[in-house]
């Protein structure tokens, strides 16, 4: 029984591989990942154990092992994939009449927070000498985007009469078609009066804040694709992008005010547990932010 077993077991492998290879024309890579990942469960195989006979308890039991063996919930993901690949080939060969993997579950995957950019590294970052339109340009959009954390589309939409230089607020519009008002820096608020001195010269289509040498207002791509070059000139080490000086935005302000409601206010967060994650304070700083302030966490002994 054991070796009529391991025999059927080899020859559906290799039928699927054949198939993977041939009908569905797959890349090597995907092959040899399904591959991999279905001889990964059959290791966990009883000696009577075979493809064909095995039920969706049996699968998930194996699933659960492998977690407990700490493969982590991105490898197993891919293990469930494979084996829901292989049943719907078993399935289309008539060899079964149910897809056991059609309803097994593997560990949700968390979600990798992006890693914000240290204070000096943003300083660096807009430290820029140019004073030719495009440099005066991308400063501006950087310092804005640092200095009030929007989100590149409400950068790319905004008109010169959405900035309130009286005030040192911006306008913005964000998702939903909600309005809010973020304040800008002294630093954001001088790029932006040279950008303006500069933009007065150009002939625009439009109110837009940020423009073309032609006028016309910067797209996303444009906007994305220079804060990358800015980041290799610059030497930044990693790659810029408006989300990461964002984020950095957060952070900086977080880990300095510790206040989570005004934080989410400026990035125009609906819900709170959406800045909760957004904004990756390490557990060090969060504790001792709690130790300081809550009431009931203060050693016995400590003056209230």
């Amino acid at each position: 029984m054991a070796d009529e077993a391991l025999s059927s077991n080899v020859r559906w492998l290799t039928d699927f591989e054949r198939y993977l290879r041939t009908e569905r024309q797959v890349s090597a890579y995907t092959v040899r990942n399904y591959l991999f990942e279905l001889k990964r469960v059959e290791k966990l195989f009883s000696e009577t154990d075979s493809w064909l006979s095995l039920q969706h308890e049996s699968l998930q039991a194996m699933l659960a092992k492998l977690h407990r063996k700490g493969l982590s919930p991105r490898s197993l993901s891919l293990t469930l994939s494979s084996l829901k690949q292989f049943y719907e080939f078993l399935l289309r060969e008539q060899q079964i009449k149910v897809n056991p993997a059609i309803s097994l579950t593997a560990p949700k995957q968390g979600k990798p927070l992006p890693k914000n950019m240290d204070v000096d590294s943003v300083s660096h970052l807009l430290d820029l000498d140019g004073d030719d339109p495009l440099s005066l340009r991308d400063k501006a959009i950087m310092e804005l985007f640092y200095s009030s954390g929007l989100r590149l589309a409400e950068l790319a939409a905004l008109n010169v009469g959405d900035i309130q230089f009286s005030q040192a607020q911006v306008k913005v519009l964000g998702k939903g078609s909600k309005e809010r008002i973020v304040p800008i820096g002294k630093l954001a608020l001088t790029a932006i009066n040279q950008w303006l001195d500069i933009k007065r010269d150009i002939a625009c289509e439009d109110d837009a804040l940020f423009v073309t040498a032609k006028g016309k207002r910067l797209a996303h791509r444009s906007i994305q694709a220079r804060l990358a070059k800015w980041g290799q000139e610059q030497a930044i080490g990693i790659k810029v992008h408006p989300h990461k000086l964002r984020h950095s935005f957060a952070t900086h302000m977080l880990e300095s005010s510790a206040d989570l409601r005004a934080v989410q206010e400026l990035l125009g967060h609906a819900n709170l547990s959406t800045t909760q994650v957004y904004t990756s304070l390490d557990f060090q700083h969060l504790a001792k932010v709690y130790d300081n302030a809550h009431p009931r966490a203060k050693k016995r002994g400590d003056k209230a």
